[in-house]
């Protein structure tokens, strides 16, 4: 695979995003979810302090140890998104890039608001849906996918019913198809070059995205999921 990429929904454009809006120079970091190797090293870069990633699948966290081998500064942990083992008011930023659109947000939100500091920064990254109802095949990738996405129009109130300020946001829907597009070819490339372990657990995020990605490109999924991206600030 190509390092440099970021094969999540919003590509580079929600790290560049956040870096126009704020200096992360000596910021507490922590970063939810798999795929998010490149975004440590921009985020570290940055701030210039050790960056902790979490993950809840055990195949995320040798696939992220793997490919941070050499890094010095990032520390991953399997733990549960909704009961962290971190402190109180630890963090300066959480970053989520497509890794909390699910079920479960409500009570995720909850435990980022107890470990992100007051005034600390919160940037996330979410699959949204472009119009109220959506067809059922769009429902079946949704459920599939474990998804559970807002409504584009209602997201800003739904952060600023749970006490946060929104400081600015950015719709990146037109990411989804090269998001869609370059994930497939990529993973499809690299499998051979993989060991019995990553296989599986890439076989099985191959499958999902090229099932995504056909009704994303071909079917006209387009017209109903979208990509939204936040940068909001916590207010205790």
């Amino acid at each position: 695979m190509n390092k440099k990429q970021i094969y999540l929904p919003g590509l580079k454009k929600q790290t560049e995003f956040l870096f126009n809006k704020l200096n992360l120079e000596g910021f507490n970091i922590l970063i939810i979810g798999s795929g998010t190797s490149e975004i440590s090293k921009m985020l570290q870069n940055k701030s210039g302090q050790n960056i902790e990633i979490i993950v809840e699948e055990y195949e995320s966290l040798l696939s992220l140890k793997l490919e941070l081998t050499n890094s010095k500064n990032t520390s991953i942990k399997l733990m549960d998104f909704e009961s962290t083992d971190f402190k109180d008011e630890t963090f300066d930023l959480v970053y989520a890039q497509g890794s909390l659109s699910d079920s479960r947000r409500k009570k995720i939100i909850k435990e980022i608001k107890r470990i992100l500091k007051s005034e600390g920064y919160f940037c996330i990254g979410e699959i949204v849906k472009l119009e109220e109802e959506i067809p059922n095949f769009v429902k079946d990738i949704v459920e599939s996918s474990n998804l559970s996405p807002l409504n584009k129009n209602e997201i800003e109130k739904y952060y600023f019913d749970r006490n946060f300020e929104l400081i600015d946001s950015i719709d990146l829907s037109n990411t989804l198809a090269d998001y869609y597009k370059i994930s497939s070819e990529q993973l499809s490339k690299s499998e051979k070059n993989l060991s019995e372990n990553e296989k599986s657990y890439y076989k099985k995020l191959l499958n999902k995205i090229s099932h995504e990605s056909n009704a994303y490109l071909k079917l006209g999924a387009n017209r109903y999921i979208g990509f939204l991206a936040l940068l909001l600030k916590n207010i205790k």
